[in-house]
């Protein structure tokens, strides 16, 4: 093999493996590399191919399939003939990782406003400054999760699998697509200088 097509390889590899790592509770660097191995690859891949072309464990590589797997990224399959599972990549490479990031965003969003409603039920009647205190900022992380789950649920298509934002992307007008990264960066924009005056507020404030 060329040195050069080894050292590009060898990037994304690395590349791929800190992105995933850094995402998914439960997938180390190799994890990743697993991806990246994955999508490099003409076809499905043993767990024996996987672990020499890394250069890891079977194990290593058989536990980081596992989180894959239940990410939503990687599936097994069984050839006809075979003796042995394969892996593949669920989808294309990345609609698969965002396909996975979305599908974990909205786990997240659940939890975090059951979370909160449970909080609210136990404070329940409770009075006081402390109370009311803590109310307060429930109250405003129930509204901003609720907000979250609002917008994914109607803008984002709610899939099981890869999710192809390039091609969603594509079928808006170039009109309509502009005007929404238009509307986004005022929007952004605006927050920034509301963001800087309250803590201007704050600091001087008399103590």
């Amino acid at each position: 093999m060329d040195p050069r097509v080894a050292a590009a390889r060898q990037v994304l590899l690395e590349g791929v493996g800190a992105e995933i790592a850094a995402s998914f509770p439960g997938i180390t660097r190799l994890g990743g590399q697993v991806v990246a191995a994955l999508y490099l690859a003409d076809g499905p891949r043993s767990m024996d191919a996987l672990s020499a072309e890394l250069g890891r464990a079977k194990s290593n590589i058989f536990a980081n399939l596992r989180g894959l797997e239940a990410a939503g990224i990687v599936e097994r399959r069984r050839e006809a003939g075979s003796r042995h599972d394969s892996f593949a990549l669920r989808g294309r490479y990345p609609d698969v990782i965002v396909g996975a990031y979305v599908a974990r965003l909205r786990l997240v969003v659940a939890d975090k406003r059951a979370l909160s409603h449970r909080a609210l039920d136990m404070l329940g009647d409770a009075t006081g400054p402390e109370a009311d205190g803590l109310r307060e900022r429930l109250d405003d992380l129930l509204r901003k999760y609720d907000l979250f789950a609002e917008l994914m649920g109607s803008t984002l298509p709610a899939v099981d699998g890869p999710l192809d934002l390039e091609g969603l992307f594509s079928k808006l007008p170039p009109s309509v697509l502009r005007g929404f990264q238009l509307a986004v960066r005022a929007a952004w924009a605006a927050n920034r200088v509301v963001s800087r005056v309250e803590k201007l507020a704050t600091r001087r404030r008399p103590r």
